[in-house]
């Protein structure tokens, strides 16, 4: 899950540097121009360090498609992204799934309201157990025998025979009772309290699947532009190896032709497996990131991404602290997710609250009962009944309950304040990130500017041979240092523009495709 149901952001790439040490590698035998031994190989035109802005050498390739199509806008790429994310992230799956669930919690409450219809029958064969005698002999033989004698005297014959006391069994040997039972509540105080509860938490359920979402876009975008970063900071450490091998070759041959020591050889052999393990790292960032943003899209993690610029997605904009907190705290759906727990609870104390109150309902019984099934007269029967109940002790049991739900409800208040002053600090905290980072932008700018001037300037007394080799090579250090530190700066100002617009809530979600199914 992006929990909370929670997205983890990428790791930055690190920033190599250029090592200093293979500067002075031929400074022994450079005298202030170019290298002129005879025999010694002059050194190739250095590759030019990519820009900051430009995307890496193959970039655009990532992307499938046709290699000639100029690369997107960063804010394009990013939204579509961020609609496929929507639609197939397994975390936002499975808030969703949480949505379903309280969907249902709330029919159940509602499904109270209505009456219930059932089926019921039974057929039961008994032997044994208790006998109920009645004396009818005991008490009608005297009397029979009194008449007989009477008729006797009468000359007339006898007309009343002795009779046996009966017996009858409490239980029958056989019987069925087959009914349809109607239940229906007629005051229930309890269930219009359970449904205001659900409804709270369905509420509070779409809230949290809104912060979800908007937490996905953020970590998604982030994640974007560290891999935009990445990519380009391979290239540029890809020119630095390139700078790297001309020194170690212009070393070799210096030293073939005994102008310097081995020792320096080694060196510049070193720095450039130093900057080669760098550009390993730099490229494992790159593949780090990528996965990162595949992971988000819930695609295979070897997925291309399509390269993106970032031309006039930097503005210099200015902010007010106090509105931005404001528009947080009325935007932030973690605030309103609170808040419906708020009400949920309360909820439930009127739930528990309800069970101190009578309750009235409606039942109605039909159907047969004998000794086999069959209908008639005698068999056939129906019963309406008014069913009242009122529990007037449960030895505490309610209070509990009662105070159970009120203390939910309190703490449901208080997270909802910690929340709220939480939302500000963070707010307050990428404002200032993001006013730092567009800060160092321009001192960034104007570093790699004087950089490129600089590595003019060293380029052309190179060619003209006025200058030496060592003061070439810092020159070119020094831009690709530069570079590096504006590409990590600019993207930092749009990381971190990411982040406050996730800390304000602004922008806007397509909600649409919460709703569509993934492919």
């Amino acid at each position: 899950m992006i929990s909370d149901r929670h997205v983890v952001t990428a790791s930055r790439v690190k920033r190599p540097g250029i090592p200093a040490g293979a500067l002075a590698l031929i400074a022994a035998l450079l005298s202030g121009g170019g290298v002129r031994a005879q025999g010694v190989t002059s050194p190739a035109p250095v590759p030019a360090v990519p820009r900051a802005h430009e995307p890496a050498p193959g970039a655009a390739n990532a992307m499938d498609g046709p290699e000639s199509a100029e690369p997107r806008a960063v804010a394009a790429v990013i939204d579509d992204y961020v609609r496929e994310a929507l639609r197939s992230n397994l975390s936002l799956r499975a808030e969703g799934l949480v949505l379903e669930r309280s969907l249902a919690a709330l029919d159940a409450a509602r499904a109270h309201f209505l009456p219930t219809l059932a089926f019921d029958a039974r057929y039961t064969r008994a032997e044994g157990g208790r006998q109920l005698e009645l004396p009818v002999g005991t008490l009608l033989n005297p009397v029979y025998s009194t008449l007989n004698q009477l008729l006797v005297a009468q000359g007339r014959p006898a007309e009343f025979a002795a009779i046996q006391n009966q017996n009858f069994n409490f239980q029958r040997e056989r019987e069925q009772d087959t009914r349809v039972s109607l239940r229906q509540a007629l005051y229930a105080p309890a269930i219009p309290a359970a449904v205001r509860a659900q409804r709270a938490q369905l509420e509070a359920a779409e809230f949290d699947r809104m912060a979800v979402a908007r937490r996905l876009k953020r970590d998604l975008t982030v994640g974007y532009l560290d891999w935009l970063k990445a990519t380009r900071e391979v290239g540029i450490v890809e020119a630095s190896v390139a700078l790297l091998s001309e020194n170690l070759r212009v070393s070799d041959s210096l030293y073939r032709n005994g102008k310097v020591t081995q020792d320096q050889v080694l060196r510049a052999r070193a720095e450039l497996l130093a900057v080669q393990q760098q550009l390993r790292d730099a490229r494992n960032g790159d593949s780090q990131a990528r996965s990162y943003v595949d992971f988000l899209l819930n695609r295979a993690l070897d997925t291309p991404l399509e390269p993106a610029t970032i031309e006039g997605e930097i503005g210099h904009t200015g902010h007010d602290l106090a509105a931005l907190r404001a528009e947080a705290l009325g935007n932030r759906p973690e605030i309103g997710q609170l808040e419906r727990t708020i009400r949920a609870a309360e909820s439930q104390v009127r739930v528990a609250n309800a069970d101190r109150r009578p309750t009235l309902s409606l039942g109605v019984d039909a159907g047969i009962n004998d000794e086999r099934y069959d209908f008639g007269s005698g068999r056939n029967f129906g019963t309406v009944s008014l069913l009242l109940h009122w529990q007037l002790f449960d030895g505490g049991l309610t209070a509990a309950a009662v105070h159970g739900a009120r203390a939910e409800a309190r703490r449901a208040a208080v997270l909802r304040d910690q929340t709220a002053q939480q939302i500000q600090l963070e707010v307050q905290q990428a404002l200032d990130a993001l006013e730092t980072s567009t800060d160092s932008l321009a001192t960034a700018t104007a570093r790699a500017e004087a950089a490129h001037a600089a590595f003019r300037i060293a380029s052309r007394k190179r060619d003209e041979g006025v200058i030496n080799q060592v003061e070439f090579i810092d020159a070119r250090s020094s831009l690709t240092g530069a570079e590096l530190n504006l590409n990590v700066t600019r993207f930092d100002v749009l990381s971190r523009q990411a982040q406050l617009d996730y800390a304000t809530a602004s922008g806007t979600l397509p909600l649409e495709a919460l709703t569509a199914r993934a492919p």
